[in-house]
């Protein structure tokens, strides 16, 4: 089960989020600090949160300046919303639904009362009186007709009652829109069953409306047997924060006195420790009494037994929780293959100290706090992880709070690659306001989080936009750091209007060339400008620097206007400008890159948007494409459709596209290659 969309309200800086979308895999929060980054993370793991983790407290975590409306009786915690997600299913999932359910999504939200409710969205409605109200009179009448008179039947085999009364007495106070429910389905199955012999046999008909009502009437439970399988299948939300770290020394008899007296030194210096010993098994007490204990007396062989047991398990949980969490890390942390920085990490007791130590390459022990900061990390993070998902490991999603920032920049930038990793098995959704923890090529899973005002509260930006300019910065500084590096770094350079452009160009050569229909040159370069009007600058720019450079351009007035300017025409000459135009084999007015993506982004629109405009395409087959869509779809974005369709490629081949929009893509790959051979 994935989480797709989220929505966090009435939750301290955050009035009310807006829905966001989450990825599948990784999803990166950016903003400024005191934007609310991190309350977003800490509601989110309220929908599912470990056992361990406190829940909503009104007090301390309804908006402070509306507090005054729960004192006053105004607003009902257990009425008011905080967080609320959407699932979508995976195999596993519909393996065990039944056919009809497969393909709905999964509905939970939490109030701030901590009372978790949840529904079914695209699945079948629940069954009221009304949807077989109609049948049932249908099927009254036909068993009144095949009635048998109680006078010419044994006494007591069936109410001498007609089944028309019985039915009245039955249904007696039944509302039309009211579901109906366990209760009402028992008793309503019942009559069903014994008016089977009033049902004339061979009337098939009367013998399919039997039936369909008895399957009607047990749809709610089934219903409720879904939500009952989905909630027990719902992710655990694991929040880490960079505070928690497992210390590399912990003296167990001072760690079992806080904790016993409830005076922890505070929710981030304990609470790794605490995890740990959660993971290994043991409370503090038990291996800081087990370090004091002393050996018994020889001539006392069970007492001795029983002290050699203690000490064995207390050593092989050691060693197990040790062996893990070193598998785990090797798996992700790759800062240098030759040298691993995770040989073998030990966790071991000795009298009242319990250690944290990684085994060099030379077999020497060094303690935790003396390796890097990202190693560090790491190893709190697994130990965090495992310990408050226990036996859920293999379905929870991680929420990272400004993962890896005591690490150097570049560094930051291969630690992005351990993340991803860590992704790749576990939904992660992080939050940085790091430029090097984000990727030039992951702008379509960033979400902007701003805060405007305090009256407003904490917003999540579905498109790149921000009205504080701090907001953007991770960004800016991101693709500005990426620019630096390779702007000048590839001889070829194809330089497009902007980051859509750039989307589906991208997708689009990697789906070809792995459906070995055209091959891009890897050696080329993709740069976006951001605008039509820039791209004479970028051109400019890279030729000056005895590059090779062609610019594609949208056949929209911009791209004219662009196109026509003498400084990009007398720079590239006419052969390295490239038009849309040239690669659509409509005579589409106009068109932009989507218009070489017609047919495809037509039935993603469909699946997004719920907006069918097959039938104004094909009697308009020479309008561009994207004006059909602004026109007939409420709030289109041309960022989400790319980014739609960028993920509509990491599930399809090129085969999945039409043979057009496989021929169209296949000349301009190859044109591209050919004007920056």
């Amino acid at each position: 089960m994935k989480l797709i969309k989220a929505r966090v309200q009435n939750y301290r800086s955050i009035i009310d989020s807006g829905e966001f979308e989450i990825e599948r895999l990784k999803t990166i929060l950016v903003g400024p600090n005191e934007a609310g980054k991190t309350v977003l993370l800490k509601a989110l793991q309220q929908l599912s949160k470990p056992d361990d983790v406190p829940g909503f407290e009104a007090l301390r975590d309804y908006p402070r300046s509306l507090y005054n409306d729960i004192t006053t009786g105004n607003v009902d915690p257990s009425k008011v919303t905080v967080v609320t997600g959407y699932f979508e299913l995976d195999d596993d999932d519909k393996a065990l639904l039944p056919e009809e359910f497969k393909n709905c999504i999964y509905k939970l939200w939490r109030n701030l009362n901590n009372q978790a409710y949840h529904a079914l969205e695209n699945a079948p409605a629940k069954v009221t009186f009304k949807d077989i109200k109609t049948d049932l009179a249908r099927l009254v009448a036909h068993l009144d007709s095949n009635y048998t008179s109680p006078a010419t039947i044994a006494e007591g085999a069936i109410d001498p009652k007609k089944p028309s009364e019985q039915y009245k007495t039955l249904t007696t106070a039944w509302y039309d829109f009211e579901k109906i429910s366990d209760e009402k389905a028992t008793k309503l199955k019942a009559w069903l069953e014994n008016m089977i012999p009033y049902v004339e046999e061979g009337n098939e008909k009367e013998e399919t409306r039997h039936a369909t009502l008895l399957e009607q009437v047990q749809f709610n439970s089934k219903h409720d047997e879904v939500l009952k399988t989905l909630d027990k299948r719902t992710p655990i939300f694991i929040l880490f924060n960079n505070y928690f770290r497992v210390q590399p020394s912990i003296h167990l008899e001072h760690l079992a006195h806080r904790t016993e007296n409830k005076i922890l030194d505070d929710e981030y210096y304990d609470y790794g420790n605490l995890c740990l010993l959660k993971l290994l098994g043991f409370t503090p007490r038990q291996l800081s009494d087990l370090g004091k204990t002393q050996s018994p007396a020889a001539n006392n062989p069970t007492a001795l037994k029983a002290y050699k047991d203690a000490l064995d398990t207390r050593s092989y949980q050691l060693n197990a929780a040790s062996v893990r969490l070193t598998n785990e890390i090797k798996t992700i942390w790759m800062p240098n293959p030759d040298r691993p920085e995770a040989d073998k990490l030990k966790v071991t007791a000795d009298g009242q100290y319990l250690k944290v130590v990684v085994e060099d390459d030379l077999g020497v022990d060094i303690e935790l706090d003396q390796r890097s900061e990202g190693f560090q990390w790491l190893v709190s993070f697994f130990v965090v992880f495992f310990a408050e998902a226990t036996d859920k490991h293999k379905n929870a999603i991680l929420l990272l709070d400004e993962p890896g920032m005591s690490l150097h920049g570049l560094k930051q930038r291969d630690f992005r690659d351990t993340i991803s990793r860590l992704a790749e098995k576990n939904q992660t959704i992080y939050t940085t306001h790091s430029p090097f923890l984000v990727g030039p090529d992951e702008l379509d899973i960033v979400r902007v989080v701003e805060m405007k005002s305090r009256k407003e509260g904490t917003k999540v930006h579905l498109t790149l936009s921000s009205s504080d300019p701090a907001g953007l910065l991770p960004l800016q500084e991101a693709l500005g750091y990426d620019l630096a590096q390779s702007l000048f770094a590839q001889q070829r350079n194809l330089v497009m209007e902007g980051i859509t452009d750039y989307w589906y160009f991208e997708a689009i050569a990697q789906l070809l060339a792995a459906g070995k229909v055209a091959t891009f040159n890897d050696k080329i370069a993709l740069v976006f400008a951001n605008s039509a009007g820039k791209v004479v600058y970028y051109a400019t720019i890279l030729y000056a620097h005895h590059l090779k450079v062609a610019a594609l351009l949208d056949s929209d007035a911009a791209g004219d206007q662009a196109a026509k300017q003498e400084t990009l025409t007398h720079t590239l000459g006419n052969k390295n400008i490239m038009r849309t135009k040239d690669y659509c084999d409509n005579n589409i007015a106009h068109p932009e890159i989507e218009d070489l993506l017609r047919d495809t982004l037509v039935a993603l629109v469909k699946d997004e948007y719920k907006v069918d405009v097959t039938a104004t395409v094909t009697a308009q087959p020479n309008r561009p494409i994207i004006d059909v869509f602004t026109e007939k779809v409420p709030d289109f974005s041309k960022y989400k459709l790319a980014k739609t369709f960028i993920r509509w490629t990491r599930g399809h081949e090129a085969k999945d596209l039409t043979e057009k929009e496989r021929t169209q893509w296949k000349k301009l790959i190859q044109d591209v290659n050919k004007v920056l051979k």
